[in-house]
């Protein structure tokens, strides 16, 4: 690798072998070898200190290496790392299972273990359409998703997000058909939806939507009454309503889960991100007791044919263990209010900055949205120098740290996105 010197680690050498996410890798910049991490900040190789301003795409609630969940992880794998799951059960997976029922409202009883969001949701799309074909309604083939959304990057998840989000690319070829409305903010949004309901119900699985905050499709923040809507329509047509929750899970948005604001509950939610604490990958797909008692029958034929290998992994599930442990022990949400107090004071300064078009924050997720896009690698550059790791994207200046995080570490991010705007 270019640029090797003896005062770097030796590791760096395999940097020429990895494929980076999301990048080009003919013209993307070296990403910054990370030699460890603690609390809310990133340690790079070459002494260099970050304070991380996402949380590692939103995951690490807890700030990174809490004692907690590192000693349940260590005592995990001294007596199981992983055991499938088909015919095998264990202790921790069970355990979380109930917990995640119990936590979650209305009757999301049954929890469905895999190992990553996009995974989460395309299970989630199995399950609503399987569930119709086993009531003898086969046609039952399509979903309705929503302009802005994003639901993940596999090919079932990718049928259900925007295609302006920008992640299709070249696959739109192979992503079978789905149904992109408005979301139901206002009559005229509300009457296109209906009426195309009346007409094609039948053809309709289900609805799957991000409530209350689309992330990856710009941080698009809506109300409650959107999901009061989309549970009435469902309901009233017998659709399957799924909320992703993978980003707004676990506190993100000032409420342990985002559909508590709204007071609805979905027929099946997904979650992942945050459910380890930033640990481990783990994902759930959980389904109400109506759609559970959907695949009960006496033909195997019936049954849920999905299964990840990994599902369940004893590991991951110690770790969201400890992390739910967390939430019960430590004041979580009322560290996400203040974080949203400090955002909306600290980040207010930005509306008078050419080029801003929109300051907006919604629990611990700030966003400044800019007129036009801007030069992101020069962008994501000042954050660097000036301490913060912050990754805008489009239009999208955010932070959506750690509940974790210091006084300091806040002012010194808020800080951060005022300079290098300016």
């Amino acid at each position: 690798m270019e640029g090797l010197g003896r005062d770097r680690p030796s590791w760096l050498e395999g940097l020429a072998h990895l494929w980076l996410p999301y990048a080009q890798m003919k013209t993307a910049p070296h990403p910054l070898a990370v030699s460890r991490t603690e609390g809310c900040r990133i340690h790079l190789a070459d002494g260099r200190v970050l304070i991380d301003g996402i949380a590692s795409w939103w995951t690490a609630c807890h700030g990174y290496n809490h004692p907690h969940i590192r000693e349940a992880v260590r005592r995990q794998l001294e007596t199981m790392p992983h055991v499938m799951m088909a015919g095998l059960a264990h202790e921790p997976a069970a355990t979380l299972a109930r917990r995640l029922a119990v936590l979650l409202p209305g009757e999301l009883d049954h929890v469905f273990f895999s190992d990553s969001g996009s995974v989460a949701v395309e299970i989630a799309l199995k399950m609503a359409v399987q569930f119709f074909s086993n009531r003898g309604q086969g046609r039952r083939t399509k979903f309705a998703y929503f302009k802005g959304g994003y639901h993940g990057d596999t090919l079932g998840a990718m049928a259900v997000s925007d295609k302006g989000t920008g992640f299709q690319g070249s696959f739109a070829g192979l992503l079978p058909s789905q149904f992109l409305f408005d979301l139901p903010r206002d009559e005229n949004s509300d009457a296109v939806l209906e009426q195309f309901l009346d007409r094609h119900a039948n053809e309709i699985a289900g609805f799957i939507v991000e409530p209350l905050v689309q992330g990856a499709g710009g941080m698009v923040f809506h109300p409650p009454a959107v999901l009061k809507r989309l549970r009435d329509l469902a309901s009233r047509h017998d659709l399957l309503l799924i909320f992703d929750e993978i980003f707004t899970g676990f506190g993100r948005t000032g409420s342990m889960f985002a559909m508590e604001e709204a007071g609805v509950s979905p027929d099946i939610a997904t979650l992942s991100k945050a459910l380890t604490g930033g640990v481990l990958p783990l994902a759930a797909t959980i389904a109400s007791r109506r759609v559970y008692e959907g695949f009960l029958s006496d033909d195997p034929q019936a049954a849920l044919m999905h299964g990840p290998t990994f599902m369940g992994n004893a590991l991951a599930c110690a770790a969201a263990n400890a992390s739910l442990d967390l939430f019960e022990r430590e004041p979580r949400l009322k560290q996400v209010a203040a974080i949203e107090q400090r955002l909306a004071q600290e980040l207010a300064p930005c509306r008078g900055l050419p080029g801003v078009k929109d300051v907006r924050v919604k629990g611990a997720i700030g966003v400044v949205e800019l007129e036009k896009s801007f030069d992101l690698e020069a962008l994501r550059q000042g954050f660097v120098d000036a301490g913060a790791w912050i990754r805008p994207f489009g239009r999208i200046v955010y932070l959506a740290p750690s509940f974790t995080i210091a006084e300091d570490e806040l002012a010194a991010l808020t800080g951060a996105v005022r300079r290098v705007l300016a």
